[in-house]
């Protein structure tokens, strides 16, 4: 029998201070903004034009924000969560150099945190994972959670070690890598007039529109990160399970929200931190996503008056319009339709 083929790790398989270097390094083109235009149509000026990109600074028209986040994440799944039951959340995301087309990513993950699960089944496994270009810059580096079978439920595993994770990341450790002329900036054709003085900490914001997922959208989306974890992929394996259908990767409804935030938030340029994020329930091919926003702080940044951020939290439901801005149930658990709540920090211009 042949041992050439890889498996991928179970939870047994993991350490705390294990590191894992992912393979593939990945060219970003072009081609890459262009599908994940067509994917999500996303609107924000400055990933969207050269021109408004060089107006604020930037060398050329960086990549988005959350593409950049894929492709790092997408090196990970061979190694993290190929044998995932589920991905579960994020924290402590800081971005560092912007990434453009020509740039080559890298991943490298610390393993920081294990939980067994009292099933006997799974666990959870905390990963750090690192991003970086072909000059070894950092790119993007953050913290995710997953859960993955064990492979023998029998086998015996070490107790629950839990990282300490930071509930924000601290203005400090946020990077902006453009300076805007405030006197210049074009809000005709940023798309709204609303910039960050305009915006106060517990404001809500209803993004009105939905985008129904297509099985192609997805099964394109997660091949173009090159996101192997077989909950997405392989629908004969996935019939055999409890849910009976292929998952819709998380950071497709990430993407989906943050495209449908334009609507409210049209200013808000660029992700420059994820502070946390929580995959509520799952979606499938067919569902309706909606999106809500709640500006959870206002951020002055040291040195900067050109730009400031906003601390947003972005809820995503299914086939549930958000006009009421659902969330939770009295009980304090995510309402059923509710499926993404994501917890950002945005940079926005000021006025001059």
């Amino acid at each position: 029998m042949s041992t050439k083929t890889v498996q991928g790790n179970y939870f047994e398989d993991f350490a705390v201070g294990q590191e894992l270097v992912h393979a593939t390094p990945r060219t970003v083109t072009e081609g890459d903004i262009a599908l994940y235009t067509a994917l999500y149509g996303p609107r924000f000026a400055a990933t969207s034009a050269a021109t408004f990109a060089q107006s604020m600074g930037f060398d050329r028209m960086p990549v988005d924000s959350l593409l950049a986040f894929h492709i790092v994440f997408g090196k990970s799944v061979p190694e993290v969560s190929l044998n995932a039951v589920a991905n579960l959340g994020y924290a402590a995301g800081v971005y560092g150099a912007p990434v453009y087309p020509g740039d080559t990513l890298t991943t490298t993950s610390t393993v920081i945190g294990l939980k067994p699960n009292s099933n006997g089944k799974s666990g959870n496994v905390y990963v750090r994972s690192v991003g970086r270009n072909q000059r070894g810059e950092t790119v993007l580096e953050y913290v995710r959670w997953v859960m993955v079978r064990k492979r023998d439920e029998s086998a015996e595993v070490p107790a629950a070690q839990l990282p300490e994770l930071p509930d924000a990341v601290d203005a400090a450790a946020l990077q902006v890598p453009f300076t805007v002329d405030t006197a210049a900036y074009d809000t005709v054709l940023a798309g709204s007039d609303f910039l960050w003085e305009d915006y106060e900490a517990g404001e809500r914001i209803d993004h009105v529109d939905g985008m129904t997922i297509e099985e192609s959208d997805h099964m394109l989306a997660t091949r173009l990160y090159q996101n192997t974890a077989k909950v997405h992929f392989n629908q004969h394996a996935q019939a055999q399970e409890k849910i009976g259908r292929r998952l819709i990767y998380g950071g497709h409804i990430i993407s989906l929200a943050r495209a449908l935030s334009f609507n409210g938030l049209a200013n808000a340029q660029l992700i420059v931190a994820i502070n946390g994020g929580t995959h509520a329930n799952p979606t499938f091919a067919g569902d309706t996503v909606y999106a809500w926003s709640e500006v959870l702080e206002k951020i002055e940044l040291p040195g900067r008056t050109d730009v400031g951020a906003l601390r947003v939290r972005t809820v995503a439901t299914k086939d549930l319009p958000t006009a009421e801005f659902p969330y939770k149930g009295e009980d304090g658990k995510y309402l059923p339709n509710v499926v993404l709540d994501f917890d950002y920090t945005v940079v926005m211009p000021r006025r001059g």
